[in-house]
Formats: C-alpha cells, sequence, structure tokens
C-alpha cells in the first residue's frame, strides 16, 4: 500500500480539536489531566479518562498531570491516593514530576476568594443548607435573593476572617458568589465558594477551619497549572458554564 492511497489513523473529535488548537497556534504545547478526588478506589470510568487523558498528551508530545481534587477531607485518605496512584501506572502511564493536588493551592484560593468579596462579588451567607436549596429555586422558578446577600463588603470580609479562623461551628455560614438567581443552569445562581469544616486534611499541615467547594478548585487549578485542554465527561456539562465563569469575574489573563 503506497502512502498516497494509505487509510488515515482513527481520529475523534479531540484529538480534532487539540491538533486545530497546534496547528493555529493557540497552544504550543499539551497540557492535559486526570483530576480524580481521592475518596475511593478507582472504577472503569476512571480508566477511560486516564487513557483519554494520558493519551493525548502522549500523542502530541505534551504533558498530562495527575492531580488530586482533594477539597472534602471527611470523605479523602491517603491510602486512597495511593491506590489512584498504582493504578495508574497500572494502565501504563506515568506522569512524571507532574503531581498536583487541590490542596496545595488553598492559600491562592483563599486569597482570590477575599479579592471577590473586596470586589462586591461574594458574601458571607447565614442561610442554612436546607434554606439555600429552597431560595435556589427550581427549573421553572428563579432563585431568591438571601436576606444576607447585601452585606456590607467590610462585614463580609471580617466575617469570612473569622471563619478562617475557624470561629464559627460547621454548617452555620458559607461563601457565595454573587451570580445570576434566574439563570436557567441553577448551578449560576448564586453558587457556594467556601463551607465550614472543622476537621484535618491529609495533605495539609496547617488547619483549615473552611474548605473550597469542588466546582470553585477545580477549575482554579486546571488555571494554577496552565491546562490547555480541561476534558470532562458529560455529568460535567452543567459546570463548565460555572467553570469558565469564575475565570471571567476574576479577571484572570487567559
Amino acid at each position: 500500500m503506497t502512502e498516497s492511497n494509505r487509510p488515515e489513523a482513527p481520529t475523534n473529535f479531540l484529538r480534532d480539536i487539540v491538533a486545530a488548537d497546534l496547528r493555529s497556534g493557540k497552544h504550543a504545547r499539551v497540557v492535559t489531566r486526570f483530576p480524580p478526588e481521592p475518596n475511593g478506589y478507582l472504577h472503569i470510568g476512571h480508566a477511560k479518562s486516564i487513557c483519554l487523558n494520558f493519551g493525548l498528551a502522549q500523542e502530541f508530545g505534551g504533558e498530562c498531570h495527575l492531580r488530586m481534587d482533594d477539597t472534602n477531607p471527611l470523605k479523602e485518605a491517603a491510602h486512597y491516593v495511593e491506590g489512584i496512584q498504582r493504578d495508574v501506572r497500572w494502565l501504563g502511564f506515568d506522569w512524571g514530576k507532574h503531581e498536583y493536588a487541590a490542596s496545595a493551592y488553598f492559600p491562592q484560593l483563599y486569597t482570590w476568594a477575599v479579592q471577590l468579596v473586596r470586589a462586591g462579588k461574594a458574601y458571607v451567607d447565614d442561610l442554612s443548607e436546607d434554606e439555600i436549596r429552597s431560595y435556589r429555586g427550581s427549573v421553572s422558578e428563579p432563585g431568591r435573593a438571601s436576606p444576607w446577600r447585601d452585606r456590607a463588603i467590610g462585614e463580609n470580609l471580617e466575617l469570612l476572617e473569622r471563619m478562617r479562623a475557624g470561629e464559627f461551628p460547621d454548617g452555620s455560614r458559607v461563601l457565595r458568589a454573587k451570580g445570576d438567581l434566574s439563570a436557567a443552569n441553577m448551578k449560576m445562581r448564586d453558587p457556594l465558594i467556601y463551607r465550614i469544616r472543622h476537621t484535618q486534611h491529609h495533605a495539609t499541615a496547617e488547619p483549615w477551619a473552611i474548605w473550597p467547594m469542588y466546582d470553585y478548585a477545580h477549575c482554579l487549578s486546571d488555571y494554577l497549572e496552565g491546562i490547555t485542554h480541561s476534558v470532562c465527561t458529560l455529568e460535567f456539562e452543567v459546570n463548565r458554564e460555572l467553570y469558565d465563569w469564575f475565570l471571567e469575574i476574576l479577571d484572570l489573563p487567559r
């Protein structure tokens, strides 16, 4: 078979996107990531993500990061991290020096949260979990503003610092961003950024009394690591709008 009539290698829409981005100069190098939550052992869906993300990076001469999205200390443990590492290697991949954790970014994530409060784009809310759910509305009804949504910036800053210092009990307050209460995507209706949990994290020496929400930490971890292609499965489709929005309201250079 000659070169001219050799069939093209199998492709898919992700390969096409990556190849087009490299041809256009949008990205000089591919950087993907496999970002599991270390709260259990991996399953077949994780194997798909591992092969996809490591495989794309390998195919295009880039790098794939192994990152623990470890924002929930109540469910996470070091032995899950070790199990994830073992399984990635078993599938034939290696992250080299590119092992990361969202918990390593906690100081920067908190700095950005303070920035949002100072800009009037986030507030401390005293509503309970059930009340927040009720105020958020439904797919057919818009959400309602929390009674605490218009707190003064100075008061929000003081309360956030006291939350950080551990002065309040679990569940008593949260930090929320000011989104669109009538958005069709309910994740955009004043999304939570931080919640109070008095517990020790398996990977942090510094004690934290507040913990970032997954959706807040995930996209900003991607940003900090310079991920060029943030590949998500379809259950995260509605989260994508929120990921992009956090980058926009923080006015981070893209």
